[in-house]
């Protein structure tokens, strides 16, 4: 009860009163908390709210969140940190702080204590002369300034007052200390936020190696050189909190180096500001599972996401992270309550450390509001088929075509459309491997990594072809832009080349690059061969002019991949729908990508 009636007393008596903005008198705070979450910070701060006048909640520079008492004048200010301390209504290491200190303020709403505000006057009753003196009251540096002079003040904690210090941690903010301990190369265990034997010999080495007394208990103020050290790498990036009401999204950024440009459902576009090629993607629509699953799937086409690196889609969630030589890119989306939402942050390779600590940053900071992005907002200017949402696509190398020989998803296919490929697949979706070769032939034999079930699968004719007759030719003709094989018809003029190679047939048909490597099929719907690519050079033969690989040949290269030709029964002429139907269904369109 006497405990309800001091804190009744001491908040009737606090009341601030205004002052001019002008005055000419410094303006401090009273720093009592930091949390290196938003989350625990706004929970802390609307907590010390119900009881506290004057209470502000502010972005530090070093990624954290502060709480703070004020704007006071600095005589105040030193009023209001001992009376409090001594009531226990503030931590005993509190301390005074400057307004250059913070960064954007998130509380109260919609509050900006740095801009004007004005300076609260404070009333104070007469402290008993028994109380103890109040201890000397220092100004906590900036991140930068503790990394850099670790030691520009003298530190006169002792071990018992940082142990009662310690003792006021969070779980949170004790892991965040074994984070940045781990970063600085002293701690190698769990960050589990216990201080057992293997973290206290970390403190100890760490405070070795910077020049303090090796106890293994660090002080309030050597916690904030260690921060300030793991922090330093985010100066100049000028991380703070964005609120994105249209997406729904509230999230910290490297305000320095990204900006928001355009609305693209399903994605809020922050791109590079300035000379650093950084990009945020806010990720924001309405959808269940099967949309989640379908933006998983087209994400992974999107330049901006390389395609290597892990990625996985589990329940309610998936993780994509994507590297090459110029990027890294990682997202992170979930689903809840019918709201997809989540980030993908885009960083230059080889700046690694920045990298982790911004994407560190958006992981602690991701907040959800309710609400989308609306999906007709924003611009229809670049709507074109090789973007999505106005983002580029990627794009193979080469593409071509090629036929399946066997009901797993074998694939017969030209070797042109497989040399120095990273990657090879099947129709953009199926990764395949390539399990035989002759380039003299002009051949390759795929394997898919994974079992397929092909609509259809080449039969080869049994007897040999008539001069002159009908043959017709399945190839993705446009590489792809179409979607779906085209079929093209013509005669067969030769059975041997101008050269009278045996293995190959001349034919009399116009074709385009796309259709090379698809099956030519006879009026039986057999496969005859392979339509192999028009040979460039100085000698240019007429239009119609095409080859093809003949099946003795196929058949010899199946073999060393260990694969067998499967020969038709068909020999009744079918009709020309009949023929594309079959030729359709066994075509496959072949790419190779970087």
């Amino acid at each position: 009860m006497k405990r309800l009636v001091l804190l009744f007393w001491v908040l009737c008596n606090l009341v601030p009163q205004a002052v001019s903005a002008q005055t000419a008198r410094e303006v401090v705070w009273v720093q009592i908390e930091a949390r290196p979450t938003l989350e625990t910070a706004l929970e802390r701060v609307k907590s010390y709210a119900v009881t506290l006048p004057d209470v502000n909640g502010f972005a530090l520079s070093g990624g954290w969140y502060a709480i703070a008492l004020g704007p006071y004048t600095p005589e105040d200010a030193q009023q209001v940190l001992r009376s409090y301390r001594v009531q226990g209504l503030i931590p005993n290491d509190s301390y005074i702080a400057l307004s250059a200190t913070y960064g954007q303020q998130y509380f109260p709403p919609d509050a900006d204590g740095l801009d004007g505000g004005a300076v609260a006057a404070i009333q104070t009753p007469s402290e008993p002369e028994s109380q103890a003196p109040a201890p000397d009251v220092q100004t906590a540096p900036t991140a930068s300034e503790t990394a850099a002079h670790p030691q520009t003040e003298p530190d006169t904690e002792t071990r018992a007052q940082a142990q009662r210090s310690e003792s006021l941690l969070s779980r949170a903010e004790k892991r965040a200390l074994q984070t940045a301990l781990q970063w600085a190369g002293f701690y190698n265990a769990a960050i589990d936020g216990a201080f057992g034997r293997g973290t206290r010999n970390s403190m100890a080495a760490w405070q070795g190696a910077n020049g303090y007394d090796p106890t293994g208990v660090l002080t309030t103020r050597q916690r904030a050189v260690l921060i300030g050290q793991y922090n330093a790498v985010l100066e100049g990036l000028d991380m703070q909190i964005v609120q994105d009401f249209d997406a729904g999204i509230e999230v910290r950024l490297p305000t320095a180096v990204v900006a928001f440009e355009r609305y693209e459902p399903p994605f809020a576009q922050y791109n590079a500001a300035g000379d650093l090629a950084a990009r945020v993607l806010l990720i924001s629509q309405p959808g269940d599972r099967t949309t989640l699953a379908g933006l998983y799937e087209v994400m992974q086409t999107l330049t901006i996401v390389p395609l290597d690196g892990p990625r996985s889609l589990s329940g309610d969630s998936f993780t994509l992270v994507g590297r090459n030589a110029e990027i890294v890119s990682e997202t992170q989306v979930t689903l809840a309550s019918g709201e997809i939402k989540g980030f993908t942050l885009i960083w230059p390779a080889g700046d690694e450390e920045r990298r982790s600590r911004v994407l560190q940053e958006m992981q602690n900071s991701f907040v959800r509001r309710s609400g989308v992005l609306d999906p007709g907002a924003g611009e229809t200017a670049d709507q074109q088929i090789d973007l999505v949402a106005g983002l580029e696509v990627r794009k193979p190398i080469l593409s071509r075509s090629g036929f399946f020989v066997d009901a797993a998803g074998a694939v017969v296919t030209t070797s042109d459309a497989v040399q120095s490929c990273a990657r090879i697949t099947l129709d953009e979706r199926y990764d395949a491997m390539l399990s035989g070769v002759d380039t003299d032939r002009g051949i390759a034999i795929l394997k898919p990594k994974q079992t397929l079930a092909p609509p259809a699968v080449a039969r080869f004719s049994p007897v040999p072809p008539r001069l002159q007759s009908e043959i017709a030719v399945a190839g993705y003709s446009f590489e792809g832009q179409l979607g779906a094989p085209s079929m093209t018809f013509g005669t067969l003029s030769d059975l041997k080349g101008l050269r009278g190679e045996p293995d190959v047939s001349r034919l009399a048909l116009e074709t385009l690059p796309g259709d090379a490597g698809g099956p030519v099929l006879d009026r039986s719907g057999n496969v005859l061969g392979m339509l192999l690519p028009r040979v460039e050079g100085t000698r240019q033969l007429p239009e119609e002019v095409r080859f093809a690989l003949t099946g003795e040949a196929i058949s010899s290269v199946m073999v060393q991949a260990g694969l067998s030709l499967s020969e038709g029964v068909e020999t009744a002429s079918l009709d020309p729908e009949d023929i594309t139907d079959r030729g359709i269904g066994m075509t496959v369109l072949v790419s190779c990508w970087e």
